[in-house]
């Protein structure tokens, strides 16, 4: 399995002034194996600590901060010292009292060794513990596999080819089977454990068995991290996403979730649940104009899950709906497509992602981007109906803004607005 991520690790590796690297991320997206398999890839040596399943050193940085301790206790936990090119991993550092702290002394003491970190529910940690050194540390975020990665995965990376150099007519020779890979993927996502039994069995019902496992595993999260008087509430608002997304209109409406629900009384919850990396919030913005962030409208917005398989599995997707295109599988389509468009665009941390509706209503855009000093409005079809009102209108009212349609029809450019294929989007955002 390969993750473009590793990129970026090595750009981390080679500059001057590294500073210790902290990858987030929600549980089981697979930060460990990419710590690792960079290690092994990128250097002679490494130590490799897990906070949770090594007790005796939770308490390595709650006496002090002196290096030279730290580092004699490392290695007789580990019987590996610290030597040129050898590189430390901190996995699982939330369970560490003040470990997240560690970080800004192997900055400022020991800038010559690299030092990575990793843990689930970090975001939670550093409410309730110590938080980020900023200025201190460096971050990258692991999402679960985007779609390319998923087409490398399957053994198909060929196909990936005329995409990445956006030579359309050639796409068309293999459109029928990115457009097979895609459905795919709307059913098995991205996570790294479900990709991989995927490609090594293509059994679907053993996929859908180790989402509902990582389904299980968020869910005990929710009793083990989260406040007690919390927890009823998170169960609901998670318990509610997939219907929320299944609506033609999918501003997050609280009254969904049970009748009479107030944002008072469930706030809390999601922004739990988006500290935990589980869930994500686009806001509405309130016009196409540069800066979106100052027309954000906080009080409307849309939320995603962090995988689109994940999403399948809680809408019950079935392996018939898959195959057959059942009507269970229409039904959310277009809930699974605006998933799956949110989920590529999210792997960017250079698009901020907002949507568009109108004061009245009367006409919405899924989403309003901002890349690369320009605004690009987006509007995602599940199929290839070309029908796009909603857009048109946009354009019109904010002159000198290029329109861009996902969808299931092939790449077409015109005047005010460009379509391309659904599955590629990697490759043009």
């Amino acid at each position: 399995m390969i993750r473009q991520k590793i990129e970026e690790l090595y750009d981390w590796k080679q500059r001057k002034k590294r500073k210790p690297l902290v990858i987030q991320g929600a549980r089981q997206v697979g930060k460990t194996w990419l710590m690792k398999t960079f290690a092994e890839e990128a250097f002679p040596q490494y130590i490799y600590i897990n906070f949770e399943e090594t007790p005796a050193l939770r308490s390595l940085f709650e006496k002090d901060f002196d290096m030279k301790r730290i580092l004699f206790e490392i290695y007789l936990a580990t019987g590996k010292q610290v030597e040129d090119e050898t590189l430390l991993i901190l996995d699982e550092i939330q369970e560490a009292p003040r470990g997240i702290t560690a970080l800004k002394y192997f900055c400022e003491k020991m800038p010559h060794l690299p030092v990575m970190a990793a843990g689930s529910l970090l975001g939670i940690a550093s409410h309730q513990h110590d938080s980020f050194p900023v200025g201190k540390v460096d971050f990258i975020n692991l999402y679960p596999l985007s779609f390319f990665e998923f087409v490398d995965a399957m053994g198909q990376e060929h196909l990936l080819e005329p995409l990445r150099m956006q030579q359309w007519d050639a796409t068309q020779t293999v459109a029928s089977r990115l457009e097979s890979l895609l459905r795919q993927y709307y059913y098995v996502g991205g996570m790294p454990e479900v990709v991989q039994s995927f490609a090594d069995n293509g059994d679907l019902k053993e996929v859908r068995r180790l989402q509902q496992a990582i389904l299980d595993s968020y869910d005990r999260d929710f009793s083990k991290h989260a406040p007690i008087e919390e927890v009823p509430r998170l169960r609901m608002v998670w318990n509610s996403v997939s219907g929320q997304l299944s609506k033609e209109n999918k501003k997050f409406i609280y009254g969904f979730i049970k009748a009479g629900a107030r944002a008072k009384n469930f706030e809390l919850a999601i922004e739990w649940l988006r500290d935990a990396g589980l869930l994500y919030k686009v806001n509405r913005a309130k016009k196409g104009q540069m800066p979106l962030s100052a027309y954000e409208d906080f009080a409307a917005f849309k939320v995603f899950l962090l995988d689109v398989g994940l999403l399948a599995s809680m809408c019950g997707l079935s392996t018939n709906a898959l195959l057959s295109e059942s009507t269970l599988f229409s039904d959310y389509r277009g809930a699974l497509t605006e998933q799956y468009v949110f989920q590529q665009l999210k792997l960017s941390k250079e698009n901020s992602i907002y949507y568009w509706s109108a004061d009245n209503s009367r006409g919405e855009i899924d989403f309003l981007m901002q890349h690369d000093g320009k605004i690009i409005p987006i509007e995602v079809k599940a199929e290839d109906n070309l029908q796009s009102k909603s857009l048109r209108m946009f354009i019109e009212a904010n002159q000198g803004l290029h329109g861009v349609r996902f969808s299931m029809a092939p790449y077409r450019e015109q005047s005010w607005m460009t379509n391309y294929p659904l599955y590629a989007i990697e490759a043009v955002l």
